[in-house]
């Protein structure tokens, strides 16, 4: 319910009511409760590991997905968060969240954010450990987490996709070696070994014939996807962004050849030209199709919904006022439950399933198109307009309410 109180657009029917005291009372309550040091992020997170293998068993196949990504959260202005980190420039000022997204097979819906960090001034608090992280740069620290998930027996082989900054051979060769699955996308300047030759991927996806996959939509149109597949080694050195004893840059690392599968996918339009092209290498065995390599890449931008329901309609949390990293991070625990609920209703069957997502969606008072009468968002903010009812309702009899709304459509007739 507290959670809800900060987001302008549902808070402010509660506020307006006489029972101002017990809000500030409630809002009071969820800062010390955000700020009590026993309040651990693992313990917030225990929810969300049961979602997901709740999820994983209802809405996946073979494997599960787990989309990972960075997001940088901008608190520029927020001058009593202490804890803040420079990111970019001077005014990409506040913290940076490091999530998985748990990704259904076989329909590309979402399921829950099963592990996350935040990043900040001090270190790198992690919903996984109760301490504080030492900083790493992504890639070591993904190492990390893809370790920690494959320990918590989810029941579906996780598939792990990332975007170009997986590109490092070193870490494809750390991966495979450790038995993880993958899919990332990677340059087309790579080079690989192919048929006894030393090219770049562009010149051997030049060679391929693309075959015609499925009606996909881009850029709110939409388009054919294309698909092309060989198999690949990677014979090139590591070159690690580690520095050694003497703070200087460690040399190239050889390594073994790795093979992989190279997926091209090519966006085309009506007139057959090139919207958008991927250069995609995988270790996810060949019963897998390139087609479905290509359309599990494709849902990868689930996790940048995730990232927008936090930012914008659904939590809005660049405006959150807790004082510290460790307050905003257990938050986002919270947060992050709310928005797998919401996924979760969105996978729902039956008549009962949509029933209540038309009235959540209706007491989120959005205008929603025709196309697409249900969304997350709209799911999220329905919610906690329900929460905000339900609390109303435990402190005022049906009959006060009644005598609110009358008084409020007297004051409206009186102006």
């Amino acid at each position: 319910m507290q959670h809800a109180n900060c987001v302008p657009s549902l808070a402010a029917g509660m506020k307006s009511l006489p029972s101002g005291s017990s809000s500030m009372a409630d809002t009071q309550a969820l800062w010390r409760f955000l700020n009590n040091p026993r309040v651990k992020p693992v313990d917030l997170s225990s929810p969300l590991l049961a979602m997901a293998r709740e999820g994983i068993a209802q809405d996946c196949e073979g494997y599960a997905l787990a989309v990972h990504d960075w997001s940088r959260l901008n608190f520029r202005t927020h001058d009593s968060k202490r804890d803040r980190v420079r990111m970019t420039h001077k005014l990409d000022v506040g913290y940076e969240l490091q999530s998985t997204v748990l990704v259904s097979d076989r329909d590309g819906s979402p399921i829950c954010a099963p592990v996350q960090n935040l990043r900040t001034a001090h270190g790198l608090l992690s919903s996984r450990d109760n301490g504080m992280l030492p900083m790493k740069p992504h890639l070591d620290e993904l190492s990390d987490r893809l370790a920690w998930l494959e320990q918590q027996a989810l029941g579906r082989p996780l598939v792990h996709v990332v975007d170009r900054e997986a590109d490092s051979i070193g870490h494809l060769r750390q991966w495979s070696e450790s038995g993880r699955l993958w899919l990332v996308r990677v340059k087309a300047g790579g080079r690989v070994k192919w048929q006894d030759k030393t090219l770049k991927l562009s010149a051997v996806a030049a060679q391929l014939p693309l075959e015609q996959a499925r009606p996909v939509q881009h850029e709110g149109g939409m388009a054919m996807q294309w698909i092309a597949s060989t198999t690949v080694v990677l014979t090139r050195p590591a070159k690690p962004a580690a520095l050694n004893a003497r703070g200087k840059r460690v040399g190239v690392v050889k390594g073994v050849p790795l093979q992989a599968r190279l997926v091209v996918s090519q966006v085309r339009d009506g007139a057959g030209n090139v919207l958008a092209e991927w250069y995609l290498l995988s270790n996810v065995p060949q019963t897998v199709s390139a087609a479905t390599l290509a359309l599990w890449y494709y849902w990868r931008w689930r996790i940048e919904s995730y990232f927008k329901l936090l930012k914008q309609a659904g939590q809005q949390v660049e405006h959150w006022e807790q004082e510290s990293g460790e307050a905003i991070f257990k938050r986002m625990l919270i947060a992050s439950q709310a928005c797998a609920l919401a996924w979760r209703l969105m996978r729902a069957d039956g008549e009962s399933a949509e029933c209540t997502r038309a009235f959540l969606t209706r007491l989120a008072g959005r205008q929603m198109k025709r196309a697409r009468p249900v969304t997350a968002s709209a799911l999220l903010a329905g919610m906690y307009m329900l929460f905000a009812i339900n609390e109303t309702l435990e402190h005022y009899s049906p009959e006060e309410i009644a005598q609110f709304a009358r008084e409020a459509r007297g004051m409206g007739a009186r102006q």
